[in-house]
Formats: C-alpha cells, structure tokens, sequence
C-alpha cells in the first residue's frame, strides 16, 4: 500500500515512461510538419477533442471508482480477519478449561494460535501467488506440515487443522458444546474472508471495459495536438505531453487498484497486516519478541508497505 508522504516522483512518472516518450515523439512530429511544412490544414475544430475527452473523463472516473471499490473490499476484508483472529485467540484461551494445568490442553492452546498466524502469513502468500508455507515451519509442527501436503489450497487445510483441533477439545471435555459452536462461528467468519479475497483475486475486470477505454484514450491523444496547435503553436507539444500524462496517470491508477493482491506497491498490505496479528496473537499467548527486522522508530520507511 502506497503511503501517504515520500511517494517518490519517479515511481509515479516511470509507470508511464514509455508512453509520455511515444507522445512527445508524436507531437514533435506534428509541430515539425505544420511549422516547417505549413501543412495548416491539418488542424481540425478544438471541440472535436474536447468532446471526446469529456466523455473520456466519465469513463475514466467510473473505471477508478469501481477499481477502488475492489482495492477497498480487499482491505475491508483483511481488517475482519484482524479482528476475527484476535477473536478466535481470546476464545481458545479463556474457553479451554485447563484443569490441574495440563500439559497437554496448554499445548493445545499454543499451538491453535500458532497455526492462526501460520493460516493469516500462508493466505496472504498464497493470494500473491508466493510460497504459501514460507516461515510457517517455525510456527507448526512437522506432522501439521505433513497433513498439508495433499492441500493445493494450504489456507483451507489449516482451517481444517482448526476444526479437527476443536473436535478434539470438545471429546476431551476442554470446551462445551456451547463454546465449540462459538468457535465454529468465528471459523466460518475466517472462511467468508478467505472467499471474499479468493472471489476478487479470481474475478478479472471486464476486459471489453478496459479496452474500450483505452482505444478512446488512444484516439483522444492522437486528435490532441491538430485541436491545438493553430491556438498554441509550437507550445502545443508540452500541452499535449502534460494533458496525455494526467490521463494516462488516472487509466494507470485504475489499473493497480483493481488487483490488490498483485505485490506491488498498491496493494492491500497483507504482510504488514500479517505482522501485527503475530504481534498481537503471541503478546496473549505471553511469548511476543519485537523481531530484528522490524522497523524502528527511527528508521525512514519506504514509501509503501506490503
């Protein structure tokens, strides 16, 4: 996710480099004809392009506001999953009876949350297409590992995992039906989540939409420069190369926010997110170390985090 200050001027300008390059060659081309050639006949009426590019205005905001729709359902999402582990922790600690301290329900609450932070890393690595496993060998067993092997989908065998952890909890007499049910719930919830983010990995923006509106874009640019050059002449070149890029920035800007599970900076920070669920999860197990790499106080800060 980009933050709010330091956003560097040429990330924002090297997502469109190629294409400001393309139009200031263009319009060069076009000045070079009508002031050397006097070829005056090739501008046409200003509101030829003003037309289009006002109609290019509204296709342009519509496809930003459902691209940000998707980018914000995404980070909706992941903020449940936040407050639903953070639920599902404080449910296993205070709803597992460990009488007499027994070893084993103590382990059984260790390990359930564990492998909750396991389940939150391996689903943000797996919407990215990453390892989904990478660092879980330190939070799970080598038998939870083992069962996960059949798994194509890891986030889905960990919650299977949970469930059969549960069944268990319930035999053994740790919680009461009551309590297994409450879980179950806040299972359910996590599943939902899990969904909701598969649903907007999986599920591509219209590609006729897409197209449409870049065609119209295209053809806005090229008419440009014959709209204004009898106006502004020779200066019509930077006019063109600063309008292009303004439009060319908000098609760009649609584009990332309508895949936030893509690693790059755009995206919905499942890793941060990530992060301070093992924070808080581990500090109410009791067992929480401010790790090496993160970032202190001090430090500067990219300008966006994943």
């Amino acid at each position: 996710m980009l933050l709010k200050n330091n956003i560097p001027i040429r990330y924002v300008f090297g997502k469109i480099k190629t294409e400001v390059l393309l139009v200031s060659a263009y319009a060069v081309f076009v000045a070079v004809i009508y002031v050397n050639f006097h070829f005056t006949r090739i501008s046409i009426p200003i509101a030829v392009p003003t037309m289009l590019g006002t109609i290019l205005s509204l296709l342009l905001a519509f496809r930003s506001n459902q691209a940000y729709d998707r980018w914000w359902e995404a980070r909706t999402l992941w903020g449940a999953i936040v407050n639903d582990s953070r639920t599902l922790t404080r449910q296993v600690l205070n709803f597992v009876d460990t009488p007499y301290n027994s070893v084993e329900a103590l382990y059984f609450k260790e390990r359930f949350v564990k492998r909750q932070i396991a389940w939150c890393y391996s689903l943000g690595q797996s919407l990215r297409k990453l390892s989904p496993l990478e660092g879980a060998h330190e939070l799970m067993t080598k038998e939870q590992l083992a069962f996960l092997r059949d798994y194509t989908n890891k986030p889905v065998g960990l919650l299977e995992l949970h469930g059969n952890d549960l069944r268990k909890a319930y035999k053994e007499g740790w919680i009461n039906k009551y309590q297994q049910i409450e879980l179950d719930r806040t299972l359910t919830r996590l599943c939902n989540s899990m969904g909701g983010c598969e649903r907007i990995k999986n599920t591509v923006f219209p590609a006729t939409y897409s197209l449409y509106t870049h065609l119209a874009l295209v053809l806005f640019i090229l008419m440009l420069p014959f709209g204004v050059i009898d106006v502004f002449g020779i200066i019509m070149v930077p006019l063109v190369i600063a309008v292009a890029s303004s439009f060319l920035l908000i098609e760009k800007m649609a584009i990332h926010l309508q895949d936030p599970f893509e690693n790059k900076p755009t995206d919905t920070p499942m890793s941060t997110i990530a992060l301070t669920i093992d924070r808080d999860l581990k500090q109410m197990l009791r067992e929480y170390q401010e790790p090496e790499s993160a970032p202190k106080k001090d430090q500067k800060v990219a300008f966006y985090i994943l």
